[in-house]
């Protein structure tokens, strides 16, 4: 871990250097690329040189003890050693984490796609209230929400929603939230106050830009079709709605949210590059990491996450095995809580996996 840290500084030093260079200032391209690396790592040299700097302090007090011959003073100099290998401790923990190889997609904005799964009306309603909920939470983080593809039922549930998340760190915090959502409920059309079991489904795909996914327009298939409301009417006479198809994939983007077709399009290829960016990348994961299993779950569409049992006021998270008795709080987007305790779970199975860069 040292020999890793004492190469940061030394590239720190240098990075000082080059993005104060006139020379490399005039390279616009190369100052910002060179000014971005300096300050991912200017955490981690700080924490470094506090280490450094508290390791000096304790072998000092190590040197002077045997010297002093007060032993009043001699008692808190050995107290000072104490508390020096406690911030010693504590600094190397915080260093470890700070080394822990970062996401590459946690600052990027997201996709978010919610489908009602099993259990009919009741799943299309539930599916509504998760989208209502990340829309609250977005709004609590002062994110921008913007839907792509609104597909409502009769009854006011959802049989999809696909809309983007736009803000500092969004992938970050809502990565771990795709996968299967359960709920247990009475539903209004039960007459017999029977509990029933539905879900839903939630992805999360990190929004990438051009250079990450290119997309051959001989590969891509492109309907245009009428905007349908709810129960299939159509809502409009011109073909606005727009259907990407991606012929190697087989994946299907379709968006109507906007009266222009144009706009249209522009938010289904957004919406196809995250799909096959997840899809190639998982494919990569799957040839080549079949055995890395560091992060909370899979990620798989297919994995029960989450069940939120109403009757009980209580949502459980299945793969940290935490309770939350506040139902009602969390359905209004107060899900900071499950948000940190994912997070801090997967840091600690990173940790005890000894991930860390070479």
């Amino acid at each position: 871990m040292f020999k890793k840290l004492d190469k940061m500084l030394e590239r720190f030093d240098k990075l000082n250097e080059l993005v104060g260079d006139s020379e490399v200032i005039s390279r616009i391209d190369e100052w910002r690329s060179y000014t971005k690396e300096l300050s991912e790592i200017t955490e981690t040299v700080e924490k470094y040189t506090e280490y450094k700097k508290v390791v000096a302090e304790e072998q000092e007090l190590r040197e002077l003890i045997p010297l002093e011959s007060d032993a009043e003073m001699k008692a808190l100099m050995k107290e000072e050693v104490e508390i020096c290998k406690d911030k010693i401790a504590t600094i190397s923990e915080e260093l470890r984490i700070l080394l822990l190889p970062k996401d590459p997609n946690d600052d990027k904005n997201v996709i978010m796609e919610i489908r009602g799964g099993a259990g009919g009306d009741e799943a299309n309603l539930f599916a509504y209230e998760l989208y209502k909920l990340y829309t609250k939470y977005a709004e609590k983080n002062r994110w921008k929400t913007e839907d792509i593809d609104i597909s409502v039922t009769e009854l006011g549930g959802l049989k999809e929603a696909v809309f983007s998340i736009t803000g500092k760190g969004v992938y970050s915090k809502l990565k771990f939230e795709s996968g299967v959502h359960r709920v247990q409920r009475v539903p209004e059309t039960e007459s017999q106050g029977r509990v029933h079991t539905s879900t839903a489904t939630v992805a999360v795909l990190p929004e990438v830009e051009d250079v990450e996914v290119n997309i051959d327009e001989k590969d891509l298939r492109v309907d245009t079709l009428r905007s349908s409301g709810a129960g299939g009417q159509h809502v409009n006479k011109t073909e606005s709605c727009i259907r990407l198809t991606h012929i190697p994939t087989g994946i299907v983007v379709l968006c109507q949210d906007e009266r222009s077709q144009t706009k249209n399009r522009e938010k289904a290829m957004r919406v196809l590059k995250s799909r096959l960016y997840d899809f190639y990348q998982s494919q990569y994961e799957k040839e080549y990491s079949e055995n890395r299993r560091s992060q909370v779950g899979t990620g798989d569409r297919s994995e029960r996450i989450r069940t939120y049992n109403f009757p009980q006021g209580r949502v459980t998270d299945h793969r940290i095995g935490l309770t939350l008795h506040s139902i009602d709080n969390f359905m209004l987007g107060d899900i900071d809580e499950m948000v940190e305790a994912l997070a801090i779970h997967d840091r600690e199975l990173r940790l005890s996996a000894g991930i860390e860069e070479e």
